[in-house]
């Protein structure tokens, strides 16, 4: 079983930065694919990043980010640490939702598709006022 706790949002100005993180607990963390989602009441959850290895012969990490965040956001990850990060710059009203993590998505390669995840934390909000 694996555990995931989100920590980092708050509330912050157009234009600023937070950094979230999510500490997994388990000991194949470094094979799992990694994502981070938002919500906002009553919409469904929304792709933002994730991380996924990739590559036939050579396993490769690939970020993926959705259009939206593309340039501003950045995902990464300290398998040492267990910990995985969403760097958000330049952060604009729109972006202020409730954060999730989500881990190992097995077989599937839609990184993008929040049913696919098995695990998930409890989530972060992040508002960004104007």
């Amino acid at each position: 079983q694996v555990q995931l706790v989100e920590s980092g949002g708050g509330l912050v100005q157009a234009g600023g930065s937070l950094r979230l993180s999510c500490a997994a607990s388990g000991p194949t963390f470094s094979n799992y694919a990694m994502g981070w989602f938002r919500q906002a009441p009553g919409k469904e959850r929304e792709f933002v990043a994730a991380l996924r290895w990739s590559g036939r012969i050579t396993s490769y990490l690939y970020a993926y980010y959705a259009d939206s965040v593309e340039g501003r956001f950045t995902i990464s990850r300290d398998n040492a640490k267990n910990t995985v990060f969403l760097q958000m710059n330049r952060l604009k009203p729109e972006d202020t939702d409730v954060y999730y993590c989500a881990a190992d998505l097995g077989g599937s390669t839609s990184y993008d598709d929040s049913n696919e995840y098995r695990y998930w934390g409890q989530g972060t909000q992040v508002t960004v006022s104007s």
